[in-house]
């Protein structure tokens, strides 16, 4: 069977706020011979693009590079302005393994991408999760501490250096975080209030360094269109950490504050065990086997 490997790179542009730049990205996307773009995800808020693209290592790899090319030449991080913690142009790469592939094999891949971007493009990286070259830099969120603003001065700090490159970020793309990683989900709860300190306050409460939930990271967002507070997270680990336990703590805690959820919402693809295990879970089924029981998994597996 073919190798096939996931790949979600976050671009600091949205649909909203640069649909010409926005539509670049696509088409650079779109261009990669193997490389299927399976989503693509914008928010004007955020202002931030999320990629899933899936293919052989090979074609994953060029287009990943591609789109780095392209986000260095045409976003200028000096003018970014967003909700979203951001460091570069192109943001972060993740390689998740997904058909015949290994972590190892992904942590390789993310290598060879970060060398070749600072030798073609000059922009450095950090390696992040599974790739990560020392325990400080396994958690994104400690990587992007100080972000695009505060990199600078951080990579001159002893223990900060790149991974690949110099201790200077590029002047307009900033610095990127590669690696691989297990599949991770992007979940956001969205509250019926505008104080985004309440928000703050619940995402503290449940995210693992804060003691909540091991494997959430989450922060506090203000959706100004909509003029509401979000609880955006990353559920790293959707079994340690499902969705159902997200959503009903942060519905306890809003409760709390006397606010209510109005909605949630995905960003980019999830594994369909994960929803499938909510339905077993606010369904209350019994004895549930989702690879005899479902479908198209019984399809699948007569393939």
């Amino acid at each position: 069977m073919a190798k096939l490997v996931e790949c979600i790179p976050n671009f600091s542009v949205s649909r909203q706020s640069d649909p010409a730049v926005f539509q670049e990205l696509v088409d650079t996307a779109g261009s990669v011979p193997g490389c299927a773009v399976l989503d693509v995800q914008s928010d004007g808020d955020h202002n931030r693009c999320v990629f899933t693209m899936v293919g052989s290592p090979q074609a994953i790899e060029e287009a990943a590079f591609r789109l780095t090319a392209k986000a260095t030449e045409r976003i200028d991080m000096t003018k970014h302005k967003g909700q979203h913690p951001r460091m570069g142009a192109t943001d972060v790469i993740p390689f998740v393994p997904t058909m015949d592939m290994t972590v190892t094999e992904c942590v390789a891949l993310s290598k060879r991408v970060a060398q070749r971007i600072w030798e073609e493009l000059k922009v450095p990286s950090f390696l992040y999760e599974d790739s990560a070259t020392s325990p400080d830099r396994v958690n994104l969120a400690k990587v992007r501490k100080g972000q695009f603003e505060g990199m600078p001065e951080k990579l001159l700090q002893p223990e900060w250096a790149p991974d690949y490159g110099e201790r200077k970020i590029h002047p307009t793309a900033g610095i990127i975080a590669i690696g691989a990683r297990m599949p991770l989900i992007a979940y956001n709860v969205n509250l019926d209030t505008s104080d985004l300190e309440i928000a703050n306050k619940i995402a503290r409460a449940i995210r693992g360094s804060n003691g909540g939930f091991q494997y959430c990271k989450a922060i506090g967002v203000m959706l100004e269109e909509r003029n509401i507070a979000q609880v955006s997270m990353n559920l790293v680990n959707y079994e340690g950490t499902p969705i159902y336990y997200a959503f009903e703590m942060i519905r306890a805690l809003a409760d709390r504050y006397g606010v209510r959820i109005i909605g949630s919402e995905l960003v980019g693809l999830t594994p369909a065990k994960a929803l499938l295990d909510c339905a077993e879970y606010y369904l209350k089924m019994e004895g549930f086997d989702c690879r005899k029981q479902v479908m198209e998994y019984r399809l699948l597996d007569r393939e």
